[in-house]
């Protein structure tokens, strides 16, 4: 692992200099070059090369005066990205509903085929929505669940999935077993083991978060997944946070749905998500804005959302050609090297405890952390006013403290100025 101080010339030539000549938007050809980059080298090894990931950081038009690291809520696009936006824009105001619905609404099916092929699933199964809260609400209210019917799934589930429950719960007389996790878990036979103690005559599904957005915990989908189907009990996946994060094909985490935005990882235009419904159960879901045919075991039954951003939607498949360029391999292990950089060296300074598990299997990029006597605002105002790091502060259940997410545009220049802000809060 490079010094914390290794790159200290570079940032010093950058301090100089202005940074907006060096911003580019890679072109095909370019991307094909970075795809290419140095192919003896693994995806671990490449993790540390600073002049591979130099490239891709200029790609990327994130203001050097505030150092972003909320990026678990929503990332910034690339360059290639915002331009595609801009682009599809103009053209769609030059005549909104001929080119909308006449020009750009034909690039939903070759986009729906290359998600599909990313995700390694059928493009049959694939519908294209805004964010990860409108897929999986598609779902949750969708279901044809009875009273008395009971759903598994935690408290550090996503707020909108909760109330989403809860408003089913409320109003359909369903009951949820919430399973009781201490975060960070490091045993995944004792996780699996109190998911399946929920589990009853009764449950109809399990829900599960494979990476919980408040500290970065990864779940053992697959495992919990296989248990719920021993039972006869159906899994819908919240993939918000490991889509495009994570290696892995949507099958390999053996759910019957899956939910995901494409605006936080993928780096795709804001406001940009993905449901995946296995296509025997399509039929049997009602879609959350209804159609003429809501029985229908045709996928885009789910797009039925009125005039819609064509340009974000289109403007995804270029998010999707950088992605591929880096390749999910190199990005996950970057992203964990991101995190182990600064996360290993805070839990070396006095009062701050973490609350991340540091073991590859259990997390990703995601790392949240406390200061003993401080609370989560706290922190998060501090590291803006005196060091303009953006942080996430997050107080949920028992967790008080500040959430971390770097992306593939951080510097370790950034992660420097991130641990002498950790350092200033142990002395408060």
């Amino acid at each position: 692992m490079p010094s914390r101080r290794s790159f200290l010339s570079k940032a010093a030539m950058l301090a100089s200099t202005s940074l907006i000549p060096s911003l580019k938007a890679f072109s095909k050809e370019e991307l094909l070059t970075l795809a290419a980059y140095k192919p003896e080298k693994s995806a671990l090894e490449l993790a540390t090369d600073e002049d591979y990931w130099w490239q891709i950081q200029q790609a990327y038009t994130v203001s050097p005066q505030i150092i972003n690291l909320n990026n678990g809520g929503v990332s910034p696009s690339p360059m290639v990205v915002q331009n595609a936006v801009d682009r599809y824009n103009k053209l769609a105001n030059e005549a909104p509903s001929y080119y909308m619905w006449r020009i750009m609404d034909q690039g939903r099916e070759p986009l729906r085929e290359n998600l599909a092929k990313y995700a390694g699933v059928s493009p049959e199964e694939i519908a294209i929505n805004r964010n990860a809260t409108e897929a999986i609400d598609t779902v949750i209210m969708g279901l044809p669940l009875q009273r008395g019917d009971e759903i598994v799934m935690t408290r550090y589930d996503y707020p909108n999935m909760l109330h989403a429950w809860r408003q089913r719960e409320l109003r359909d007389g369903l009951k949820i077993n919430y399973v009781e996790l201490d975060l960070p878990a490091e045993d995944a036979d004792l996780i699996v083991k109190k998911y399946v103690e929920q589990m009853t005559s009764r449950t109809k599904i399990v829900h599960i978060t494979h990476i919980m957005n408040w500290n970065g915990q990864v779940i053992p989908a697959k495992r919990i997944a296989d248990e719920a189907h021993k039972r006869g009990i159906e899994v819908l996946i919240d993939g918000a946070h490991s889509f495009a994060h994570l290696e892995y094909k949507i099958p390999d985490l053996g759910g019957d749905y899956y939910g995901t935005s494409l605006h936080k990882w993928l780096s795709a235009p804001i406001g940009s998500g993905m449901l995946w419904v296995k296509k025997e159960k399509i039929s049997k879901i009602f879609p959350l804005i209804p159609n003429d045919k809501p029985n229908s075991d045709n996928i885009r039954k789910f797009e039925n959302l009125g005039t819609r951003p064509f340009m974000i939607e289109q403007a995804i498949g270029q998010a999707l050609n950088f992605q591929l360029a880096i390749g999910n391999a190199r990005k996950e292990a970057r992203l964990r090297f991101l995190k182990d950089y600064w996360a290993k060296e805070a839990t070396k300074m006095p009062k701050i405890k973490m609350n991340t598990s540091l073991k590859p299997e259990f997390s990703g990029a995601l790392a949240h952390f406390s200061v003993e006597g401080l609370e989560a605002g706290k922190m998060e105002g501090e590291l803006f006013a005196k060091f303009k790091i953006h942080t996430s502060p997050t107080k949920w259940e028992k967790l008080d403290g500040v959430r971390v997410t770097p992306h593939v545009y951080t510097s370790l220049r950034d992660l420097d100025r991130l641990l002498d802000g950790v350092q200033h809060l142990t002395k408060l």
